[in-house]
């Protein structure tokens, strides 16, 4: 076993005095202390070797990985490996010889162990420099006094001594006449059975290693065969190490210093495999080619414990080899279902034999000697070897390395890289009180998901009779690397879907279009007129002047100006703005100006439209000179007007508000269903110190409430359009969302969009701190008491989320169709909806992002078409246009989503029944819908909306390049209008002397296949008979030019240039 800094057998040479970094687990020792004895009691002559007293050396640490008894014994005991440590334990008393710092820590055992079993605990320390002789002669002599005949000692034979002070101890031993008996069998049968802290353990371990294959051993070896890289078996070994020492980055949440390897990872392939665990390797280049096999095994530790798992990977595999795995995992799986308590060990691989035997008889030769061993704080186990002869009893609490393989197979391909392959299966296994779990069952080994098929037409001819069974393999092999004939015929599927969806769009919007009227509405609501303000009813309301100043009468909301020697009042409701300035005369002035109609962006109230022919006051100045008292009035009239504006504003809103049904509190029959400390999205209005709240569930509701009285909000069972609940995985928040059919108001806003939510973290940064250790104990404890926050949050949402299902699954709420929807994280991406990036996630009936605000919630039914806009070949971002069925509705935009997301996307929307089209460039979307609604019989009789089909546009440009390519024969037709049409055309730019130059052009455009020199040399027989022998050198070139330009663009001038391709 390594001592390394990162795994529980982490050396207990820490300073005693600086904090204490180790800590024996007193509960823990008390417990296994006890079990020790009384195994060690029960079955001394049967498993101990009949000892008196059990002897441990623990070595001194290395760097090699490997799996010492003594080792284990310091872990499973103490927590810890203790190097350079000597245990005796004995029925009185128990010794340790150790360093100072050692015994130190040891000091916390001294009562347990007289509480647990009787026994004395003895400290020989060893000074540093000491051999440990004298201390040594101490202990042996304590040994000698048990009794007056010769005790027994029991130690671990099969260890060699390491370093100087186990040999001396080994020398000692030796010397001085004791009985020595092993006691190898004793601890293995003692580490078999694992209790529920060890299990756990294991557990973790297994969820390592699963992940590691699934994660980054899979993707790493799918990338390296798609690009075609070199890459040797050690270099994807080193790399696949470097993963499980940091399991965060391969989405595993453990402490990176509790994890290592139980042996560097195996990478095999190119004929070269050996299936024993002590296999390496080696240096050779991943071998992928066609009928190839790739064999992975990784295993990884927490806190010490050892977990396996590996999978055999097929590449267009051939019969034999697609058989030969089918068996294999047959034989696996029914060796895993052996695995109960009560049946034997053997009963595992006879299990696996009776499957070969069955299926594939010809193999037996060739499968493992045994089905693998168990595994715990050793990675193998013996004592618990699955083999045919093993006659001891599963019992619960074991666990076990269910390795499986056959090795040295034959398939008849050409290349000897392939001929000879070797197929492994391993997963580990733990026995519980019902039977077995597969602790590394997530990492899949059905075929579908291991063969890889290319199918580029470079397989290697097969015989006759194994052609039906290659066929039949292709059906599962797995089509993730490129395009091969399953990944086509998908494609071809989703294409001929999409027409379909195509067709069944434009019907039934031609249908929808037909029983609407066009109308010239802006599809804006008609807003409601606001009541007529009014400050005072009559004259004698006014409050009486003091002096000829300005005044602001806050009861009222009027401001008084003096005007004329008399006050007027003016609702403040009137006022637009209101400022003030200071001249160099220290002169103030107070400028207020009016609401009047006729002003541009001046709304038109009630008053307004009642009174067209009264005279407005459009603005008035005052002077003064009280600087104080003209700043304290414009900040009244400021503050009032604002109030009073908020006020009409939320009355206004209120006044569009549907009215809904009253909240039927839960009474004596139910207790509502309570979600506590929620924060509430939008928030409620006010400076007041937010407040957290409850939602509760009653008979046909919810409410929301916090401390203060005012907020307050009723969301009704009949207004929830989509629940949405979302636990916290990679955010910061654990939520419940509503999104609504009519609009509320929560506070002073209105609304479609409640959320109530909680923040699973603390958002804290320590300042001016230096960077922390990763073995800083409070930054570990910090750690993991943010784990288990959030999965308490998300439970509490869950069953909160549960018994309002269950209500909702009542009679009388059947019509409302209510369910809690939760996003399906993995179809995701990344885009703008509004101005910021988010992650965008679908459900099964909306596309949301409930995390930033804006909220984004788009029901899918509502989806009219989706165009995919700006896609094409060098694209790093595409953007989506969502057109909804009401095309009064403005389209929603998602931009610079990564072009890497595409196909995902096109998947998905083809799985829900939507429609999507593809367009190179952003389209302007209010035009088209204008275009649509003011004439829809236009736009279904020219195909509706296969104006976008990017596919069909190309078509249609091939065909008309086709068809002017058919008229060729016309140009020849009567010369007179040709020539005048040419004449026409090209006396714009060539000079008299070309013209003639054409019709021979023309007429040499008939021949194919002539090279430039043959044009060019008829060109000049041409002149020479016109007489144009004189012209220029350079005006040759230019006809030369010219007549290559004619012959590349066709017969045709004026036919438009095809559009590129883009596929």
């Amino acid at each position: 076993m390594p001592e390394k800094p990162n795994t529980n057998g982490a050396s207990a040479n820490a300073n005693a005095s600086s904090g204490n970094a180790y800590a024996i687990d007193v509960n823990t020792f008390s417990k296994r202390l006890e079990a020790l004895y009384a195994h060690w009691r029960k079955h001394k002559d049967e498993f101990w070797g009949s000892a008196d007293v059990l002897a441990v050396a623990t070595p001194p640490p290395s760097e090699d990985l490997r799996y010492l008894k003594s080792s284990a014994l310091n872990i499973w005991l103490l927590g810890y490996e203790f190097p350079e440590t000597i245990m005796v334990f004995g029925d009185k008393h128990i010794h340790f010889l150790c360093s100072p710092k050692k015994a130190e820590l040891l000091k916390v055992v001294i009562k347990p162990a007289k509480s647990t079993v009787n026994a004395d605990v003895v400290m020989h320390v060893k000074a540093k420099g000491e051999s440990g002789s004298s201390q040594m002669d101490s202990l042996l002599a304590s040994i000698r006094s048990l009794s007056n005949h010769t005790p027994a000692v029991g130690h671990i034979a099969r260890e060699d001594p390491e370093g100087k002070l186990l040999q001396i101890w080994s020398n000692k031993l030796k010397e001085s006449g004791l009985k020595l008996s092993d006691i190898s069998v004793g601890l293995s049968e003692l580490f078999a059975v694992k209790d529920m802290n060890e299990i756990k353990c294991i557990k973790k371990a297994a969820y390592l290693t699963a992940c590691t294959m699934k994660n980054f051993v899979v993707p790493k070896v799918e990338k390296v065969i798609d690009e075609e890289k070199k890459v040797s078996h050690a270099a994807l070994m080193d790399d696949t190490e470097k993963a499980i020492l940091e399991p965060l980055k391969i989405g595993v949440s453990l402490k990176a210093e509790n994890v290592d390897i139980c042996y560097p990872p195996i990478f095999q392939s190119g004929g070269n495999f050996d299936l024993r665990p002590s296999a390496s390797s080696n240096d050779d280049f991943l071998y992928y080619d066609s009928n190839s096999i790739i064999v992975c095994a990784i295993g990884s530790r927490y806190n010490s414990y050892c977990s396996n798992v590996a999978r055999t990977y097929l590449i267009d595999s051939h019969s034999v080899q697609s058989k030969a795995y089918e068996v294999l995992l047959s034989a696996q799986e029914a060796a895993i279902n052996a695995i109960k308590p009560g049946n034997k060990v053997s009963a595992v691989y006879v299990a696996a034999l009776a499957v070969v035997e069955r299926d594939a008889p010809e193999l037996v030769a060739n499968l493992t000697k045994s089905a693998g061993t168990g595994i715990g704080l050793e990675f193998r186990e013996s004592r618990l070897n699955l083999n045919a002869k093993n006659e001891k009893v599963i019992k619960v609490g074991m666990v076990f390395n269910v390795s499986l393989g056959f090795q040295n197979l034959q398939a008849k391909t050409k290349n000897p890289k392939s001929q000879k392959f070797s197929l492994l299966l391993a997963d580990t296994v733990i026995v519980t009180e019902t039977g077995r779990t597969n602790a590394t069952a997530a990492c899949s080994k059905a075929l579908k998901d291991v063969a890889y098929s290319f199918n580029e037409g470079d397989e290697e001819e097969v015989p006759p009779k194994s052609k039906p069974e290659v066929v039949k393999e292709s059906v599962y092999t797995k089509a993730t690397l490129r395009s091969d004939n399953g990944e086509l015929s998908k494609e071809e599927l989703r294409r001929q879907h999409q027409a379909e969806l195509a067709r069944q769009k434009n019907e039934e919007t031609a249908r929808r279009l037909a029983g609407v009227g066009t109308g010239s509405g802006d599809g804006r609501a008609a807003v409601k007129a606001a009541n007529e303000l009014v400050a005072y009813k009559n004259v004698n309301d006014l409050p009486a002047p003091k002096d000829m100043m300005i005044q602001v009468d806050q009861k009222n909301e009027a401001i008084l100006l003096p005007i004329y020697g008399c006050m007027v009042p003016f609702h403040v409701s009137t006022v637009k703005t209101v400022s003030s300035q200071q001249d160099t005369n220290r002169n103030c002035y107070v400028r207020i100006i009016f609401n009047v109609p006729g002003t541009p962006f001046t709304p038109h109230d009630a008053n307004s439209l009642k009174n067209h022919g009264a005279i407005y006051l459009k603005e008035v100045s005052f002077r003064s000179k009280d600087p104080r008292h003209i700043s304290e009035v414009v900040q009244l009239i400021k503050t009032l007007r604002r109030n009073v504006m908020a006020r009409e504003s939320e009355r206004a809103e209120r006044a569009t508000l549907v009215t809904q049904e009253k909240l039927v509190l839960a009474g004596n029959k139910f207790k509502p269903i309570r979600l506590h400390d929620l924060w509430i999205r939008p928030t409620f209005g006010g400076r007041a110190r937010k407040l957290s709240g409850t939602l509760e569930a009653h008979a046909n509701g919810f409410r929301y409430s916090t401390s203060r009285a005012d907020e307050k909000v009723d969301i009704m069972f009949g207004n929830v359009k989509h629940a949405f609940f979302q636990p916290a995985e990679k955010e910061m928040i654990t939520l419940v969302h509503f999104h609504l059919h009519n609009h509320i108001m929560v506070g002073n806003k209105k609304t479609k969009d409640v959320q109530f939510y909680v923040e699973v973290m603390e958002m804290v940064q320590a300042i001016g701190g230096g960077k922390r250790s990763a073995y800083d104990p409070d930054e570990i404890e910090e750690e993991q008491r943010e784990r288990d926050r959030k999965n308490k949050i998300n439970m509490e949402f869950q069953q909160f989320v549960n018994r309002v299902n269950d209500l909702w699954g009542h009679s009388q709420f059947k019509g409302l169709d209510l369910e809690f929807d939760q996003p399906l994280r993995e179809l995701g991406f990344h885009g703008v909806p509004y101005k910021a990036s988010s992650f965008i996630i679908p459900t099964s009936s909306c596309l949301v992002e409930l995390v930033e605000t804006p909220f984004l919630v788009i029901t899918l039914s509502e989806i009219e078409i989706v165009n995919l806009e700006r896609v094409g070949l060098g694209q790093k971002n595409f953007d989506m246009a969502i057109v909804f069925k009401d095309f009064k509705r403005d389209v929603m935009r998602i931009d610079s989503i990564p072009s890497s997301s595409l196909d995902g996307i096109k998947e998905w929307l083809d799985t829900t029944d939507i429609k999507y089209y593809e367009s190179r460039l952003n389209l302007n979307w209010r035009p088209i819908l204008k275009t649509i609604t003011d004439d829809p019989q236009k736009f279904v009789d020219d195909g509706g909306w296969e104006f976008l089909n990017l596919e069909a546009t190309d078509s249609d440009s091939d065909n008309s390049e086709e068809s002017d390519q058919g008229y060729e024969p016309t140009d020849v037709e009567p010369e007179s209008d040709s020539e005048d049409e040419d004449s026409d055309s090209e006396s714009l730019v060539d000079s008299e002397d070309d013209e003639d130059e054409e019709d021979s052009e023309v007429e040499s455009e008939e021949e194919k296949g002539k090279t430039w020199e043959e044009l060019e040399r008829e060109a000049s027989n041409a002149d020479r008979e016109k007489g144009d022998e004189s012209d220029s050198e350079d005006e040759r070139r230019r006809r030369k030019v010219k007549a290559m330009g004619k012959s590349r663009a066709g017969p045709s001038g004026g036919a438009a240039t095809k559009r590129p391709k883009f596929r």
